[in-house]
């Protein structure tokens, strides 16, 4: 049995690899996505529209499958139409990593579009009067403030996306879900090694909350005060 929980936790490792490179996807997606929205360039719009529109409206299991199994026919059928006769099989932890920040990336969009919207449209136009350029005010001005305001909607998109993480077990990566169940199966002792996954979750929550919490609390410094005068 000590040999199966080291796995687990081995596992658990990889859970976290893949939580934090989707996250990091789903940023940089989500902040490409708020800027598209809030461009006022139509055809910009309309595509970050249709992206959030339609990732939010598709099963998590779907969008994971599809591009998994539906990526690598789709490329294998590429190659043999262009005359080559290699095949390529998409790396699970590369499709498990891209799916998840893919599709939480709309959720991030939405986010960080609403947070860009509670900071008063006065303080970039003052920037801009003093000479700033519109990536320094965004630096300097805008993304300090827009931080505070997105750090609840980012919180729970993070959380609901470390468990997002144990489906990439379906496409074969050897997290710790997909090592739980396979324990489970071997020792037929599926509440021991499944249970143990779940605190493990727990335990991955709980830390994020602590630290998510901290960081709310230094960015929020000076805000009840300021309210209060």
């Amino acid at each position: 049995m000590q040999s199966y929980f080291l796995a687990i936790l081995n596992g658990a490792v990889l859970t976290v690899g893949v939580s934090l490179a989707a996250l990091l996807v789903s940023i940089i997606l989500g902040l490409l996505g708020a800027g598209a929205k809030l461009s006022g360039r139509p055809v910009l719009v309309g595509l970050a529209t249709i992206y959030t529109t339609v990732i939010r409206g598709i099963p998590d299991l779907v969008l994971m499958l599809l591009v998994f199994y539906g990526g690598t026919i789709g490329l294998n059928n590429l190659l043999e139409w262009m005359g080559s006769e290699a095949t390529v099989d998409i790396n699970p932890f590369a499709a498990g990593v891209l799916t998840i920040g893919f599709i939480y990336g709309a959720y991030m969009t939405e986010t960080f579009r609403g947070a860009i919207l509670s900071i008063p449209k006065g303080q970039a136009e003052a920037a801009w009067a003093f000479g700033m350029g519109r990536t320094q005010t965004f630096i300097r001005v805008t993304a300090p403030q827009m931080v505070r305001y997105a750090l609840p909607g980012f919180t729970n998109n993070w959380l609901v996306l470390i468990k997002a993480s144990s489906l990439v077990s379906l496409i074969g990566l050897q997290e710790m879900t997909y090592i739980a169940k396979q324990a489970s199966a071997a020792t037929r002792s599926p509440f021991t090694y499944l249970l143990f996954a779940c605190a493990l979750f727990l335990i991955y929550t709980a830390v994020s909350l602590y630290v998510l919490r901290k960081l709310n609390a230094r960015y929020s410094l000076g805000t009840k005060r300021g309210q209060l005068q």
